[in-house]
């Protein structure tokens, strides 16, 4: 029996090369299946650079679109600071052209003597008001109102029983308004 292990022992390392180059042989033989071949490759490699030139081309595009769209807002910025400043411009135009016939009045009654020149403040009062009423600013703040703090500036106040609680008794300024928005507070004396 001993004899036949050996024998066998013997059989395996006189064949022991064989066994290793058939091994061999069979792993470089697997090996070659798992790996591409060389087109393999160059067709991937293709494709990725393909792919790569796409993603350039794309990337290309979104910056000229963004470019653009910077370029846009700020020609928008420039078109909105304009036109604000023209509205503004031309309002004052507007307003100033409004006011002139008054100053003009104003400088013929400084030529006048007596009684005329308060006939011609009272005609550039009026003017004033005619003014203020195509402008759409409405006056506010006279004696007998009630008063109220988000129109009126109280400056003074006094104790008298005949008047009504927050009564305006005198008005040192009239208030002006347009729309909801005030131009100038009333400044007013307040009873009670």
């Amino acid at each position: 029996m001993e004899e036949n292990k050996n024998a066998k022992d013997e059989e395996l390392f006189t064949n022991e090369p064989e066994l290793i180059t058939k091994k061999r042989a069979k792993t470089k033989t697997e090996e070659a299946k798992d790996e591409p071949n060389e087109k393999e490759e160059i067709s991937e490699l293709d494709k990725l650079k393909k792919k790569v030139a796409e993603l350039e081309e794309e990337i290309k595009i979104r910056d000229d679109k963004y470019l653009r769209m910077a370029a846009e807002y700020d020609n928008f910025r420039r078109r909105s600071r304009e036109e604000r400043d023209a509205v503004y411009g031309t309002a004052m135009a507007d307003t100033v052209s409004e006011l002139l016939p008054i100053i003009d009045n104003l400088e013929r009654a400084a030529g006048f003597d007596g009684d005329k020149v308060a006939e011609g403040l009272k005609m550039i009062s009026a003017s004033v008001a005619a003014v203020f009423e195509k402008l759409g600013v409405e006056a506010f703040g006279a004696p007998g109102d009630t008063f109220d703090p988000n129109l009126h500036n109280a400056v003074m106040h006094e104790e008298n029983e005949e008047k009504n609680e927050g009564e305006i008794t005198e008005v040192y300024q009239k208030g002006y308004k347009k729309g909801n928005r005030i131009i100038r507070f009333a400044m007013v004396k307040s009873a009670n």
